[in-house]
């Protein structure tokens, strides 16, 4: 006789919606439901279960074989591996493939598929290649050699996380499909994300007291209420087979996490909304590994700038792991502190105190407070990017528009108090006669500013600000949390010789472990004990511990000259790329940290072209980098060599190419956008 087996593949920890088959439907698990209506098929020999040996499967485990259900238990990633020894086990000659997050599959529909499967020869038959049955409703029947042949020919990780894939993208099997005589495939009753599940709620509390109606008695209930069916309307089908572990995480990380993460400039819609791998498993180097193990090579954020000695760099990771052995918090305070003053004194002979906090958000509050306590004075007139705090955001309550020039367009200034309206005062970088103007019509106390961002110094304009400060009494603070240590040992104020009255350094201070300073003048500095100015986690050791090893490091490699120069490198090529393909870009920033943006109406297409080639390459790329140490000779003229290409297809687009025909999804955001 032919035995049937029906593998029913489910685990704890699914990607987008953890624990999703244990959850609630109708007072049962949804896993119970399922296995309970697959249960009443005639022609199914045995149903199992087969999950994987995570610890956390236990309870899906306990619950199954406590509802009289046969569990088989495999490996986790490999799947394909997970079906074969499972039917192998039970002897199946016939193996049925249902996924556990599909309550609403119909033993009816199942019998149909079998039966149909024995009316053949075929090797595999099934109702979604492609679809016309609603996605929840999937069901695949194979013979148990097909399934053994192809897991002794399959290598490829996705087909083997996929079971089928082989099967369904090889010429090699004879395949037969189901259909459906209406196209239902728009409907979409599987379970992925909370709104998926509300759906299968809502719909088997129309049914209550009967879990084993059909899939027709469910499409009437849609033709009758179709708004009912709109709470998952927008999710694509299959995209979780489409979609890698990060970006699953990425698209349940937006339910929980207001915006999806905790920095805007690491959120996947400012590079490829739909595909960016979101998070990392490790990075080393300039190197980059996905959740899904998939490597890159980063010539992107680096960090956003905190690592110029390339991730993991060993002798840095070493002290950190010494001094945790050593204990990292203490009623006491760690000495380290202490030393890591007296060095960033020492390479800035102008000042004389320090305080410490963990991020550049931070430094800045710290410096405003101290600034405007030494000053008397609450107004600031600023030049660049500061952080996220009240005193800084402020500026938008006068026009919403204020920090645009600033790096982040659609600011709107909500949550901050209506009283700090004109206390902050933007300015153009190189116009001084507009700080002039700011300053002669204010009652001005600080001048807070970057050293350079996307431009350098014209005109003697650092010099010019230095003096009006000087002569109007003016606390004049250096924001060096980005451009420190990219162009000297210390601040870039060192190259240009104009000294502040107080700076601040984060990002690559710490090569990757958190770590700001602020530094300055003592009649300025000792301004702090005139405030309160404190917090338990500035006082940790593994900060200050990264940092005086980081700048050890520095010190002794001269790392500024090593990024600077590959940065004027990499400026030259992107120059040659552009005349070669006749593509007016305009090149800005430091030059180890540089970036460029096409003169075009079309300039966020391209830069999201750019991402999206890239990173089929193997290339975490966008149109800036920072540049660290790892980024050797070879490395930029390979990502060079990978980026001719694109540069071509973008010079096409510019002749009438259509560029959104290129893109697999979204166009990448500008700068602050509310996440739906």
């Amino acid at each position: 006789m032919n035995n049937i087996v029906a593998i029913v593949q489910a685990r704890i920890g699914s990607s987008r919606l953890p624990g999703k088959v244990m959850k609630k439907i109708s007072n049962k698990s949804l896993i119970e439901i399922l296995l309970s209506r697959l249960s009443q098929s005639k022609l199914i020999s045995k149903i199992v279960l087969a999950t994987s040996e995570d610890k956390k499967n236990k309870e899906l485990i306990d619950h199954i074989v406590n509802k009289g259900f046969e569990v088989f238990i495999g490996s986790e990633d490999d799947v394909l591996s997970r079906y074969y020894e499972c039917a192998r086990k039970y002897k199946a000659d016939t193996v049925v493939r249902i996924t556990g997050d599909c309550p609403l599959v119909d033993y009816q529909l199942v019998d149909l598929c079998i039966s149909e499967f024995n009316l053949t020869s075929a090797d595999y038959l099934s109702n979604i290649d492609p679809p016309t049955y609603p996605d929840g409703l999937d069901i695949e029947v194979f013979k148990f050699s097909v399934l053994e042949k192809v897991n002794q020919l399959s290598a490829d990780p996705l087909d083997r996380e996929h079971v089928t894939k082989f099967i369904r993208e090889s010429n090699d099997f004879d395949k037969k499909l189901i259909s459906s005589k209406t196209d239902y495939s728009f409907l979409r009753w599987t379970v992925d994300e909370e709104k998926d599940l509300n759906l299968i709620r809502s719909i088997f509390e129309y049914f209550r007291g009967n879990i084993y109606f059909s899939w027709e008695d469910v499409i009437q209930l849609w033709k009758n209420n179709p708004k009912l069916f709109d709470l998952n309307i927008n999710t694509k089908r299959n995209e979780g087979f489409n979609m890698g572990k990060g970006p699953k995480l990425w698209k349940r990380a937006k339910e929980i996490i207001p915006g999806g993460n905790m920095v805007l400039s690491k959120r996947s819609e400012m590079f490829l909304p739909d595909l960016w791998p979101s998070y990392f498993s490790k990075a080393k180097g300039c190197k980059v590994w996905d959740l899904d193990g998939k490597e890159y090579l980063d010539m992107s954020l680096m960090g956003i700038g905190t690592n110029i000695l390339g991730y993991g760099h060993s002798e840095i990771d070493s002290a950190v792991k010494t001094n945790i052995d050593n204990g990292n918090m203490s009623s006491l305070n760690c000495p380290e502190e202490v030393f890591l003053a007296e060095k960033l004194i020492e390479m800035h002979p102008w000042a004389e105190m320090v305080k410490l906090a963990r991020s550049g958000g931070e430094a800045n509050a710290i410096a405003i407070r101290i600034a405007r306590a030494a000053s008397g004075k609450e107004k600031v007139a600023i030049c660049g990017y500061h952080g996220w705090h009240d005193w800084y955001l402020a500026a938008n309550l006068a026009s919403d528009k204020s920090l645009d020039g600033h790096l982040l367009p659609g600011l709107e200034p909500r949550g901050i108090p209506r009283n700090l309206r004109n206390t902050i005062y933007p300015f153009e970088y190189n116009n001084f006669e507009q700080l002039k103007k700011l300053v002669e019509s204010e009652d001005i106390g600080i001048i807070k500013m970057e050293v350079s961002r996307n431009k350098g110094p014209e005109n003697q304009f650092l010099e010019k600000v230095r003096k009006l400060a000087t002569e109007k009494n003016i606390v004049l603070i250096f924001d060096e949390c980005t451009s420190g240590f990219r162009q000297s040992f210390g601040g870039l104020h060192k190259i240009l010789n104009v000294e502040p009255d107080m700076a601040m350094f984060g990002k690559a201070l710490g090569n990757g472990y958190a770590i700001t300073a602020i530094i300055g003048k003592k009649q300025v500095m000792e301004a702090a004990q005139t405030t309160f100015i404190s917090s338990t986690f500035w006082t940790e050791r593994i900060g200050p511990t990264a940092a005086l090893k980081t700048l050890e490091v520095m010190e002794r490699i001269n790392s500024w000259d090593y990024i600077t120069t590959t940065g004027l490198t990499i400026r030259e090529y992107w120059k040659k790329l552009s005349l070669e393909f006749d593509l007016e870009i305009e090149v800005w920033g430091l030059p180890a940290l540089s970036g460029f943006t096409f003169k075009s109406n079309q300039a966020l297409e391209y830069k999201t072209l750019i991402t999206q080639e890239m990173l089929k390459k193997g290339y975490l790329a966008s149109n800036l980098i920072y540049v660290c140490i790892d980024h050797t000779e070879k490395i930029i003229q390979d990502y060079i060599d990978n980026l001719r290409p694109i540069f071509k297809l973008i010079s096409q687009c510019e002749d009438g190419m259509n560029i959104n025909k290129l893109l697999n999804g979204p166009v990448c955001h500008s700068g602050f956008k509310r996440l739906n």
